[in-house]
């Protein structure tokens, strides 16, 4: 498991550990997951939320919510509960391809695994890639209890070929998907003599090679398909990252990383919940209780104390911003097409899919020209809809000034993204401003 150190941050090392990050999370499991290991750490204490908190001023601390979302907050040492929270959010999911409960499928003597898309999936590039599995695997132990293993497969264990173009001569003129007919992965040729294969049977056999002990019957599973290919700088001067996942787990690792920096004598917050991607309405997702109800025991149920907390916090929600593509500028209003390499973006939308207003804009504005750092402004074309973030959500459950704020990204919801090397590192040097103390906000 890939850990991420405190570093001597340079744009380098920032993106190098950003791209070992990205390839240990193939799923929002494994990027939770990620998350804990680093903040263990750094001296953060995990807390259940079945079990009596006990928190202390200048305390870190985490809790995890099925496996999969996850809230980390220090407390301030002097700073008071009164003063409120400086919070920095993001998602752990990702489009994707996601087992069916039944996947079993032979046909033509090949196995296939059935699988579901989840959430807004860029199909095309999905296709003649080397895939492989990974996910959470609920099971029996040897006594009859249940318990969760994360399994990686790491290698490329499937794929999804393209029909030939002599057999569809239209497809460069009109290439679409049937989504439930092209979208089934080959695992593996069956032979003459093959028995019925099973999906959990190839599960079992993982985790058994990965040293799986004292494993009993395999109830069910969170399993997805992924590329295989690591992340990397791409271009003639290493200008961007390629990579899958850059929405969103390039904010989950930059919020990390800033929010490790964070003054001892300010509250600080980051969350990072799933199901993002689906619309956040799940006990995990950002318009569930799972942050509202750590707010509210880290206030002690003292409802006043925390109204006032929280008309004096803010909310940074960090999600991926469409880049201006060189092949397609008509796609972008004309004075707001953010480009690669300048810098993070301001998302303002007027119909508040995004939760970004003056004042929340103007102190991101002073943040980064404090620090002498580039920054632009996101405006979608009035003809154009325009996706959302887990920042109006939020808003809207707490009551918190809230800034929407991404790094501009080529081919958001490809099976590969690309995004500027310079960006994440400005992200990075504005965030750890604002987790310093200021009296200017």
């Amino acid at each position: 498991m890939a850990k991420v150190k405190k570093i001597e941050v340079s744009q380098n090392s920032l993106n190098q550990g950003l791209m070992g990050f990205i390839k240990a999370s193939p799923s929002p499991f494994h990027c939770v997951s990620e998350i804990e290991v680093n903040l263990k750490e750094f001296g953060f204490e995990s807390l259940d939320e079945g079990a009596q908190w006990k928190l202390s001023p200048g305390g870190k601390y985490y809790v995890i919510r099925n496996g999969s979302s996850i809230v980390a907050f220090s407390l301030g040492k002097p700073a008071s509960l009164e003063s409120g929270f400086r919070m920095v959010g993001a998602h752990t999911d990702s489009p994707c391809l996601k087992v069916k409960p039944n996947p079993d499928r032979s046909y033509q003597g090949f196995y296939q695994a059935k699988a579901e898309i989840y959430g807004g999936v860029l199909l095309n590039p999905w296709f003649d890639r080397d895939l492989s599995l990974a996910g959470r695997v609920t099971a029996l132990d040897t006594k009859g209890r249940v318990c969760h293993l994360l399994v990686d497969f790491e290698r490329a264990i499937a794929t999804i070929p393209s029909l030939a173009i002599h057999l569809d001569r239209e497809q460069n003129e009109n290439r679409s998907v049937q989504k439930e007919k092209e979208t089934r992965p080959i695992l593996f040729q069956l032979g003459e003599d093959t028995e019925d294969v099973r999906f959990t049977d190839i599960l079992r056999f993982e985790l058994e090679a990965q040293d799986a002990k004292g494993l009993g019957e395999i109830l069910d599973y969170e399993m997805v398909f992924y590329d295989t290919q690591a992340p990397a700088y791409v271009g003639l001067n290493k200008d961007f990252i390629a990579s899958a996942r850059l929405d969103n787990q390039l904010s989950c690792y930059v919020g990390l990383q800033s929010f490790l920096e964070s003054s001892s004598k300010v509250n600080s917050l980051l969350v990072c919940n799933d199901h993002e991607e689906v619309g956040s309405q799940s006990h995990i997702g950002a318009d569930g209780t799972f942050l509202e109800s750590v707010l509210t025991r880290i206030y002690e149920g003292n409802s006043e104390l925390m109204y006032r907390g929280m008309s004096r916090s803010l909310l940074i929600s960090c999600d991926n911003a469409h880049g201006i593509h060189p092949n397609f500028p008509e796609k972008h209003e004309d004075t707001h097409g953010p480009l690669l390499n300048q810098g993070p973006v301001i998302k303002v939308n007027s119909n508040q899919r995004y939760a970004t207003n003056s004042e929340t804009a103007g102190i991101f504005r002073y943040l980064c020209q404090q620090e002498k750092l580039p920054y632009q402004v996101f405006v979608v074309r009035n003809d154009m809809g325009c996706g959302s973030t887990i920042g109006p959500i939020t808003a809207s459950r707490l009551g918190v000034r809230t800034l929407d704020v991404g790094v501009p990204t080529f081919g958001m919801h490809s099976i590969r993204e690309l995004a500027g090397a310079s960006d994440s590192f400005y992200l990075f040097q504005a965030l750890v401003s604002f987790f310093q103390e200021s009296k200017a906000f």
